[in-house]
């Protein structure tokens, strides 16, 4: 039996020169380098021969750029899906860094009260389901489309094709996946995250037992010393 995997890739750097939390902000487009880095991610899927059958993206601006390099080498349209975007965040707009940082006026201390939740913004378990639904229904509706084609063919369906998803999201949401998947707590450390700009996060999904974690990449390690990586929490 072929296994399905699904590839979550995480949009690449930001054009954010004033360092705001962007959050779902319309405007925020890639950098320079944050082109080249969705570029590596890319090459990484296309150099592996990937058999991917759909390609879903969260709706904003940096990862429909980020989208576009691996829409063009597989061959692929864009699905847009609105439950794999980033999470909403009080602090959108706002620096969380230096002196005019947020996180010094009072009126906001109230924001950061209870980070389990998170109190800034949407709150984990709802990431987490959202996530959950979307992987599902596009892993078997590419199975539907698999089973289609091969029932299509010559050999009447006695082979089915691998129909891998790639999925363009965001740091968090990509995050909440991976522990959900690996069992452990959704509360965490912001900074201890393992999601790096470009990087890919590879499930495996079988019917039976839902998703595994199979495999984690950063195609784009080349360029990420340099890169400024501080637009979400």
């Amino acid at each position: 039996m072929i296994s399905q995997r699904i590839h979550l890739v995480r949009h690449g750097e930001v054009f954010n020169p004033d360092g705001v939390l962007y959050g779902r902000l319309p405007g925020f487009g890639l950098s320079e380098r944050g082109h080249r880095m969705a570029k590596l991610a890319a090459d990484d899927l296309a150099e592996r021969q990937v058999p991917a059958t759909r390609l879903v993206v969260s709706p904003l601006q940096r990862t429909r750029e980020s989208a576009q390099p691996i829409a063009d080498a597989l061959g692929l349209e864009m699905i847009i899906d609105e439950r794999v975007v980033e999470p909403w965040n009080e602090f959108e707009g706002k620096q969380l860094r230096g002196k005019k940082s947020a996180l010094r006026h009072p009126s906001n201390w109230h924001l950061v009260t209870r980070p389990w939740v998170p109190s800034w913004g949407e709150p984990f378990v709802e990431i987490a389901a959202r996530m959950r639904e979307a992987l599902l229904e596009h892993a078997m509706d590419s199975k539907t489309q698999a089973r289609k084609s091969a029932s299509a063919s010559i050999d009447g369906g006695q082979s089915l094709p691998a129909a891998d998803v790639i999925v363009v999201s965001h740091q968090l949401p990509i995050w909440m996946v991976h522990r959900a998947v690996t069992h452990q707590p959704l509360p965490h450390n912001p900074a201890k995250r393992r999601c790096s700009l470009s990087s890919i996060t590879a499930l495996e999904y079988h019917p039976a037992t839902g998703f595994t974690e199979a495999a984690y990449r950063e195609p784009a390690l080349t360029e990420l010393a340099s890169a400024t990586d501080q637009g979400a929490v």
